[in-house]
């Protein structure tokens, strides 16, 4: 490559969270190099970091196995013609931001042809399909991860790794504490509050909603002063939640349903209860005291249980290694086991202590500066490229 050609990144992110991480990676990399070009999908803010999309980030952002074999064909031809790009472009390093279903394929023919790949957010060896690492090894040359147990199981697989931080506790590390919190969102200093998380999907809420709200009245039998906050993403989910309230008669109960605004609910709260999934994590590195559940299909828990690494199912178990938290799966995951366990923490204070100590640890190892660590990783093999 001649001084004269421009230096290009490749980089593809296929759903919001992804978006986000690579806007500020590009803002972190471009520190170094202020006149390299970043093409390939990516969505709104990376457009705004100064990225060029070949093609629309909604394209790849299909969830479930009947949306994914619908528009298979299109992701596909995609995939091709975004090599074939690249193979003629030939960028300094290739950055596949998660979407691993999508990304490794293509890290797999660009690795072979002697381009740099990089993939950032290790894929979830450790909880699910552990039999693609050997996919993971042709398709890198480093992968990059968010959680500090992650590295050991790389490097068993001889997979290049680095342990770059969580992007989330950066965001959430200065959050304001809860009594601010309860003063912005107006409510009483004093009260008893519990923040209900029963997932940000339909497919979840049409699982967990009516066990949310028979949770909340069974709580509301022992603790009447009780306020429950229930934050919603979209209008979808909220009228799911608000029909299981009205099939339970539950009207009465003193629920305030939010729209947007979880950190401050998770924040505001003495005790989370929350649907396994990322939303544990946001509680934790809040460090907000919680009770964790979920239900999912047979199979999937099937699979799960026999293909994981780990022994623990929300995140703040899996960082701490032993049950901080409890959790309660399937069919362990009733109404009366719920309500016990949130009312046991509303009621225990020495506990919600020991636990917020704990989850202040958990926010001090993953706030490393994601994105300049994560760029930081990146350079040399930028400069390995250019020899």
């Amino acid at each position: 490559m001649s001084p004269a050609e421009p230096l290009i990144i490749g980089m593809v992110a296929g759903e919001p969270s992804g978006d986000t991480l690579g806007a500020h990676l590009i803002k972190a990399l471009r520190a170094h190099l202020p006149h390299a070009r970043f093409t390939g999908i990516g969505g709104p803010k990376m457009q705004a970091a100064g990225f060029e999309t070949l093609f629309p980030m909604e394209k790849l952002a299909v969830l479930g196995i009947v949306e994914v074999l619908r528009h298979f064909p299109e992701l596909l031809s995609i995939r091709r013609r975004l090599a074939a790009h690249f193979l003629h472009e030939r960028p300094r390093v290739f950055v596949g931001i998660d979407s691993p279903d999508f990304n490794l394929d293509l890290e797999v023919k660009l690795k072979s042809a002697g381009i740099p790949t990089v993939h950032y957010v290790g894929p979830t060896i450790w909880a699910w399909r552990r039999g693609r690492i050997d996919k993971i090894r042709r398709a890198v040359s480093k992968v990059l991860v968010l959680f500090p147990f992650e590295p050991p199981l790389y490097e068993r697989a001889a997979v290049p790794v680095a342990f770059v931080g969580h992007p989330l506790a950066d965001v959430l590390a200065n959050f304001p504490a809860a009594a601010i919190v309860r003063e912005q969102l107006r409510l009483p200093a004093t009260a008893k509050v519990v923040t209900l998380l029963p997932g940000s999907r339909v497919s979840e809420l049409d699982k967990m909603a009516d066990l949310f709200v028979a949770t909340a009245d069974k709580i509301a039998e022992t603790v009447p002063e009780v306020l429950f906050l229930v934050p919603f993403v979209s209008r979808e989910t909220r009228e799911l939640f608000e029909q299981a309230l009205y099939r339970a008669e539950s009207r009465g109960r003193n629920v305030q349903v939010l729209f947007g605004h979880a950190h401050e609910a998770m924040a505001a709260a003495d005790v989370v209860l929350v649907a396994s999934g990322t939303a544990s994590l946001e509680a934790a590195l809040l460090k907000r005291p919680m009770v964790i559940t979920y239900k999912a299909a047979p199979f999937t828990v099937f699979i799960g249980r026999t293909q994981t690494y780990l022994r623990y199912f929300g995140m703040p178990n899996i960082l701490a290694g032993e049950f901080v938290v409890p959790e309660f799966l399937q069919e362990e995951a009733t109404a009366e086991n719920l309500a016990q366990a949130v009312t046991n923490l509303l009621f225990d204070a020495t506990v919600r202590e020991r636990l917020e100590g704990r989850f202040a640890g958990m926010l001090v190892e993953l706030r490393q500066d994601t994105a300049t660590k994560a760029a930081q990783e990146i350079l040399p093999l930028v400069a390995g490229a250019a020899t």
